[in-house]
C-alpha cells in the first residue's frame, strides 16, 4: 500500500492509495514546526478510523513546495511507515515527462505532478489550473511535456492582502455574490475577490491560448476549484485529485524502473 504526501504552502494532503483505487485522504494544516512523531499522532486514528495502520504500508511518495517540511515527513515514512519515500525533485526519481522552461530546478513539484496526472487523463494540450495558496496556470504540451505558466496570488491570499493593507476594511470570507454591484463593504468586497477573479481566470486563459496558438482543455484542481468550477465557461473539467493521482503514476513507473 502507498502514502502518497502532497505537502502545500498551506495544508498537506495524505493520501492511501491500495494499488487500484484512492481508499481515503486526509487533509491538515501546513505546519512547518511539525516533527514526525506528531505526524505520527495525527495520522494514527485516521488509519484505524479505516481499519488501516502503519504496518499496511510499504511505500510511499512525497511532493513539496515547502523545503522546511522534508525532514521531518521523511522521517514519518522512515520511522513509522518503515520505508524510504521518493521525493519529486530527488535526481533519481524519474517523471516520464521533459521540463522544457529556463530553469527546470525552479518548478514546483506539485506542478509537474499534475502535468503527469493530467497528460494521462486528457488528450492534447492543456492548461492545469490549481487553485491554492497561490493559483497556478500549467501549460501541458500534447506530449506531455510541461512548457511553462503563469503564477498569481491565491485568491485567500488577496483576500488577506486587502484586510492588512487597508484599515476600514474587515477580512471577509469568499462567497459567490449574485449581485456584482455590493451595497455595502463586506459585500462589494466579495464581488471584487470572487467576480475578480473570475475575471483574472477567463482573461489569462484567453491569453494563454491566443499565444500558444493550439486548441487547448482547461482543468480545474487545488482546494478552491470548486469554488470556481461551472461559473465560467473557461474551465472545461474540475479534477481534484490530479495532484494525488500524478504522485501515484510518478511512483508507479519509478516502481517499474527499479524492477526492469
Amino acid at each position: 500500500m502507498l502514502l502518497a504526501i502532497d505537502a502545500g504552502n498551506t495544508n498537506i494532503v495524505f493520501a492511501v492509495y491500495d494499488g487500484k483505487q484512492i481508499r481515503c485522504e486526509w487533509r491538515a494544516v501546513t505546519k512547518t514546526t511539525r516533527t514526525a512523531d506528531e505526524y505520527a499522532v495525527l495520522l494514527g486514528p485516521l488509519l484505524s478510523m479505516n481499519q488501516l495502520g502503519f504496518s499496511d504500508f510499504d511505500a510511499a511518495i512525497i511532493a513539496t513546495v515547502v523545503p522546511a517540511a522534508l525532514f521531518d515527513l521523511r522521517q514519518l515514512c522512515r520511522r513509522y511507515l518503515n520505508c524510504e519515500p521518493l521525493v519529486v525533485g530527488d535526481p533519481n526519481v524519474e517523471l516520464g515527462i521533459s521540463i522544457r522552461i529556463d530553469r527546470p530546478e525552479a518548478v514546483g513539484a506539485d506542478r509537474l505532478v499534475n502535468t503527469v496526472a493530467a497528460h494521462e487523463r486528457y488528450k492534447g494540450a492543456l492548461i492545469v489550473v490549481d487553485f491554492g495558496t497561490a493559483t497556478t496556470f500549467d501549460i501541458v504540451g500534447d506530449n506531455g511535456d510541461y512548457e511553462g505558466g503563469v503564477i498569481a496570488p491565491g485568491i485567500n491570499l488577496s483576500a488577506e492582502a486587502l484586510h492588512k493593507a487597508a484599515a476600514m476594511l474587515p477580512r471577509v470570507a469568499l462567497a459567490r455574490t449574485q449581485a456584482v454591484i455590493g451595497k455595502d463593504t463586506v459585500p462589494a468586497m466579495q464581488s471584487g475577490l470572487y467576480w475578480g477573479y473570475i475575471g483574472l481566470v477567463e482573461g489569462l486563459v484567453a491569453r494563454i491560448k491566443v499565444e500558444y496558438g493550439k486548441p487547448m482543455t482547461v482543468i480545474a484542481t487545488g482546494g478552491l476549484a470548486r469554488v470556481f468550477y461551472k461559473q465560467t465557461p473557461a474551465i472545461d473539467h474540475l479534477d481534484p485529485d490530479l495532484t494525488i493521482r500524478g504522485l501515484i503514476l510518478v511512483h508507479a513507473r519509478n516502481a517499474e524502473k527499479r524492477t526492469a
